[in-house]
């Protein structure tokens, strides 16, 4: 028995997020079906770095999993990919100790949010960004941005639903850059709640157009209440960029699909 690790990506937009539902309808489903047909045995189950939500992406989402069949590194990638759909790819494969678990030995984990800035809706990257047709200003989202940094209780940018233990999360960083109509946050964590990234999205872009002072933010935090926060800012255009590891474990810290980001 050995395990592999694969890194996957994905277009979130026509899946009902990452977890296996009944539906089928998830990536993991879509992920897991195609490894079964390829290895013609019993049900492949993999294990994530991180589950993302309906409509969310995917540029590395790491999975594991155990099977008894040897195969090549590129083996893995063709075959499998042989058997998914055009929005879903397997970037690379790797055989890893059986130590290694995609979820538990993250120490960190990356998303990028990418927005358009226009007095029109997307069109060509429908489903692929974020839309704000007001202006937006960098340095005062930059101020309230930094107000979250560290280990805080996220409360207040917690969906209702989240099933995580502990509201204490560490952000490590968060990026703020712009590349012509286009803006991109990105955020690093130990981890994320439920909803986490795009309800301070919200509370980013209010702070950004002039509709609340950067002090606004930390009142937010402080409140640990959900109620104190934006609403929920679209899916479209959060981007999961993968999981952080150890060195150690030999696996790729980033595929080209980064620099095809804005």
């Amino acid at each position: 028995m050995q395990r592999i690790a694969l890194g996957v990506s994905f277009n979130g937009r026509a899946y009902d997020g990452w977890q296996s539902q009944p539906s089928g309808q998830t990536v993991q489903d879509q992920l897991e079906m195609a490894l079964t047909r390829f290895t013609a045995a019993e049900p492949v189950r993999t294990l994530c770095a991180g589950r993302t939500d309906a409509g969310v992406h995917g540029l590395m989402q790491v999975v594991h999993f155990d099977t008894p069949l040897q195969r090549p590194d590129n083996a893995w990638v063709r075959g499998t990919n042989t058997f998914l759909p055009p929005d879903i790819a397997v970037q690379w494969a790797r055989a890893v100790p059986s130590s290694f678990h995609a979820r538990a030995s993250a120490k960190a984990r990356r998303y990028a949010y990418v927005l358009l800035e226009s007095p029109v809706r997307p069109s060509v990257d429908s489903g692929q960004v974020g839309w704000v047709f007001r202006p937006l200003a960098l340095e005062p989202m930059q101020q309230a941005a930094q107000m979250l940094l560290g280990e805080h209780d996220f409360t207040s940018f917690r969906a209702s639903g989240c099933q995580s233990h502990t509201p204490v999360k560490t952000l490590n960083r968060i990026d703020i850059s712009r590349r012509g109509a286009y803006w991109r946050f990105e955020f690093e964590a130990n981890a994320f709640l439920h909803h986490m990234i795009r309800n301070i999205m919200g509370c980013l872009i209010a702070v950004g157009t002039g509709n609340r002072p950067p002090a606004w933010m930390a009142e937010v935090l402080a409140a640990r209440s959900r109620d104190a926060a934006a609403p929920t800012f679209s899916p479209d255009g959060l981007h999961f960029l993968g999981p952080v590891y150890d060195s150690a474990w030999g696996l790729p810290e980033r595929t080209p699909l980064f620099d095809w980001l804005p």
